[in-house]
């Protein structure tokens, strides 16, 4: 079996805890973040095998009934997602450095796992929604080519759902900026 994430996003915190408990106690699932985000909204983030998850997300479309905002589930996610998710990427060297900005929490992580399958870079942050009216967005780095045909991936994948609200790629960046970021 594959790994599996599923992430709910709902427009309550005390419905978004009920309903992180109900997808603990309805699959074999782990939820490493559950916490509200902006503006007003609670974002789930659970993992483990395929079928787990979702189920785990079945139970929570059911729980947060009308507070759902939206869904996803991701099987076969990229390694570099939950790090990248969770602050804990290794950044090493910026050749080029990728962004790309969502109209959501969801579609931020799954615009990671497009850009992390479609070619060879690494993923820096994933951020979902703090501070961003509800936006996300990513940045990733790797040769200036990879990093053009990831972003190319995203927009291509994510254009008719209208997800990707803008994009960059900066060739050579400086070395201050990732710390002057604060990302």
């Amino acid at each position: 079996m594959k790994h599996s994430i599923g992430l709910v996003e709902l427009k309550s915190t005390p419905i978004g805890i009920k309903t992180a408990d109900e997808m603990l106690k309805a699959a074999d699932v782990t939820i490493p973040l559950a916490t509200p985000v902006c503006p007003g909204k609670f974002i789930i983030l659970a993992g483990g095998e395929v079928a787990a998850v979702d189920s785990a997300v079945k139970a929570a479309l059911a729980a947060g009934e009308i507070f759902v905002v939206d869904y996803t589930i991701i099987n076969n996610v990229h390694k570099d997602v939950m790090p990248a998710f969770i602050g804990l990427s290794d950044i090493g060297e910026l050749n080029a450095l990728g962004s790309i900005e969502t109209i959501s929490a969801v579609a931020s992580v799954k615009a990671g796992d497009i850009v992390a399958k479609a070619a060879a870079v690494r993923l820096i942050e994933i951020r979902i929604a703090r501070g961003l009216g509800g936006k996300g967005f990513l940045t990733f780095t790797g040769e200036v080519a990879a990093v053009q045909a990831a972003v190319k991936a995203c927009l291509n994948e994510l254009a008719e759902s209208g997800e990707v609200t803008s994009a960059a790629v900066i060739p050579r960046p400086h070395k201050d900026l990732l710390s002057a970021l604060s990302i």
